[in-house]
């Protein structure tokens, strides 16, 4: 059975037509589990709508034209048009066939300019490795009919048989090996070679710009095509890109309010920025993003630019949105003894409460890190939405129990459906981690496992997953325990160092540290060694982080979560307190965030002996005991 993308559910079906959906069936049932089938999704630079693309790793790629036309409202044909009887009179179409050629060539260009999709050697040297066609289904006009109605000779010119589908054969009833053969006789170019994985996921990369991974602004499809005279010097030799099951994910979210459970590494932030994207284009209001990390948001900012679409998407930190709505709507502050981010909590729901600040300002509304959100939080950010019934306004509120290091009890501690968030039956399950190396995700939750207590499961109370490892392989972490916390700042130095000697970006390399005073004083020595570095230390030094600048980024663990470096080192472990059984479950948890935070290299190191650096030790052991085996 195909894999259809996106699934055929309530939502996709309502943009069908009634030959579409015949169509999708057809293809979802008569196809083996190896061919990946795209509807209505837009393709390249100049978002062209396909009705279907199919792909097979053998077979190659196909665009599907699909038409409901009826004999008695085709009224003129030739090879560049048609004439149709509809209820507004005659309206002249372009030609379905010509329409699907159109496509085809305006995708074969964009991917004869991947050296990696092309023939490197031999007699079709410089030629698309895959074989390639179009082809045309007419879903309510026989193949019978066509010859009764048009001499052999016009057929060939204007509907050839083999470019064509009729109906009654992509039935249920149909052999599965007749209608692939029907499909296979569309293609014109039909030598090729069986495509390795990487190179479907560099077809997907190149359809599909909106399923990307951290695409260097210089290599972004949303650049204007004259940026670059030579659009094959902007192709990356290795690509980032979400796999099926994100992409399927992404595009399946529909309406209505949405939860996604995932793992740390599992591309929560990568589909809420898929999903501000189409939101975007469908949107009058504006789209709030929200999270509780005030580097986060400066990422997600950062992203949201690079896509072209920060005028409609507006990103905050949750405390600086309510710093906002008070200021904006001239509410004062109250005064009193409580911190200040609490009583802008409090003064904002009591000034929506009484109507001073309004409901309902924005289109949709993403919740990042949900797991760090309080209730009344969350409740009042549901009352943002345009309220259009329970449940039906475009929400998506991503969480993951293991990451949450805010709160002093683990998972939320309340109903989702208690704040108003309608998710029940509309959640979505992420296990598969792709940031880590195994070798890193198996460390950290070998670590982290100790410490976390699995919470009871239902359709409100996501249960806490344990993470699947799908990235590659690599070193396993290394634990220095060392004699002093100088050593550390040493040993951090020496390695940063030798990366950067070595060819490292400063750039994806970060420091993490539990307590501002580690922090301060690896700066201070940063500085001395002429090693350039962003400091986050504050909150107007977070509001500006810089991705994309070529420097070490300096910042407690705290401040890391929900981003990601090539390489990360980790300080202070042996001085964070563990003489107390809540505070050392938040450690803990605070320890698996920073770790995750590496995608192929970490180093931790310890000048202390508390039960942290004994784990941290004792997993390395493991580890090398492992890979002695």
């Amino acid at each position: 059975m195909a894999q259809i993308i996106p699934n055929l559910d309530r939502h996709t079906l309502a943009r069908m037509t009634s030959g579409e959906k015949r169509v999708a069936e057809a293809l979802k049932k008569l196809l083996e589990d190896d061919y990946l089938v795209w509807y209505d999704i837009p393709v390249g630079r100049q978002r062209r709508y396909p009705d279907f693309i199919v792909l097979h790793p053998s077979r190659g790629l196909l665009f599907l034209e699909v038409k409901d036309w009826k004999p008695e409202t085709l009224k003129r044909l030739t090879k560049s048009d048609v004439t149709l009887l509809t209820g507004r009179g005659l309206v002249s179409e372009m030609h379905p066939l010509e329409q699907a050629r159109q496509y085809t060539y305006k995708v074969l260009d964009m991917l004869s300019r991947d050296p990696q999709l092309c023939h490197q050697t031999g007699h079709h040297r410089g030629k698309l490795v895959m074989p390639y066609g179009w082809g045309v289904v007419l879903t309510n006009i026989t193949r019978k009919q066509i010859v009764q109605a048009m001499p052999e000779e016009s057929r060939e010119i204007l509907l050839p048989d083999h470019l064509m589908i009729y109906k009654g054969e992509f039935s249920g009833e149909i052999d599965p090996e007749d209608f692939q053969e029907r499909l296979w006789n569309m293609f014109t170019y039909q030598f090729g070679q069986q495509l390795s994985l990487p190179q479907v996921d560099r077809i997907r990369w190149h359809l599909f710009p909106e399923i990307r991974i951290d695409v260097p602004r210089q290599a972004d499809i949303f650049l204007p095509s004259h940026v670059t005279d030579n659009p094959q010097e902007m192709l990356p030799d290795v690509i980032r890109i979400m796999d099926i099951k994100q992409e399927k994910t992404a595009r399946n979210l529909g309406g209505g309010h949405r939860v996604i459970h995932g793992v740390a590494g599992s591309g929560k932030t990568m589909i809420l920025g898929y999903r501000c994207q189409f939101l975007a284009q469908t949107l009058q209001k504006p789209i709030l993003v929200l999270c509780f990390n005030i580097t986060l948001a400066a990422r997600l900012r950062s992203f949201i630019s690079a896509k072209g679409i920060d005028a409609q998407v507006q990103i905050y930190h949750f405390h600086d949105w309510c710093g906002q709505q008070l200021k904006t709507y001239h509410v004062e502050l109250p005064t009193g003894e409580t911190p200040i981010f609490e009583r802008q909590v409090a003064a904002v729901v009591q000034a929506v409460e009484n109507g001073f600040i309004p409901r309902a300002q924005y289109g949709a509304v993403l919740i990042d890190e949900g797991h760090d959100m309080e209730a009344d939080w969350l409740k009042l950010i549901v009352q943002m939405l345009p309220g259009d019934g329970p449940g039906d306004d475009p929400l998506l509120l991503l969480y993951d129990d293991a990451q949450s290091i805010y709160t002093k009890k683990p998972g939320l501690g309340f109903a989702l459906s208690s704040v108003g968030i309608q998710a029940r039956g509309r959640t979505t399950i992420l296990s598969l981690n792709y940031r880590n190396t195994r070798e890193i995700l198996d460390f950290a939750y070998g670590f982290v496992h100790h410490y976390l207590t699995p919470q009871s499961s239902d359709d409100d109370h996501i249960p806490l997953l344990e993470p699947e490892a799908a990235g590659a392989s690599g070193p396993i972490p290394d634990v220095q325990q060392l004699r002093s916390f100088k050593e550390e700042l040493d040993c951090a130095v020496a390695y940063i160092r030798h990366w950067r000697d070595n060819g490292a970006w400063l750039g994806d390399i970060a420091v993490l540290y539990p307590a501002r005073f580690q922090g301060e004083k690896l700066s201070q020595r940063l500085k001395k060694e002429n090693i350039p570095c962003q400091w986050l230390d504050s909150r107007a030094t977070k509001m500006t982080y810089d991705s994309e600048a070529d420097i070490l980024t300096l910042m407690t663990i705290h401040s890391s979560k929900g981003l990601e470096f090539e390489r990360v080192v980790m300080i202070g472990i042996g001085q964070m307190k563990d003489d107390d059984e809540a505070k050392r479950q938040q450690a803990a948890r605070l320890l698996y965030v920073g770790m995750t935070r590496a995608r192929k290299y970490l180093l931790m190191t310890s000048s202390g002996n508390n039960e942290f650096s004994q784990r941290i030790m004792a997993e390395q052991a493991r580890l090398q005991k492992q890979i002695k085996k």
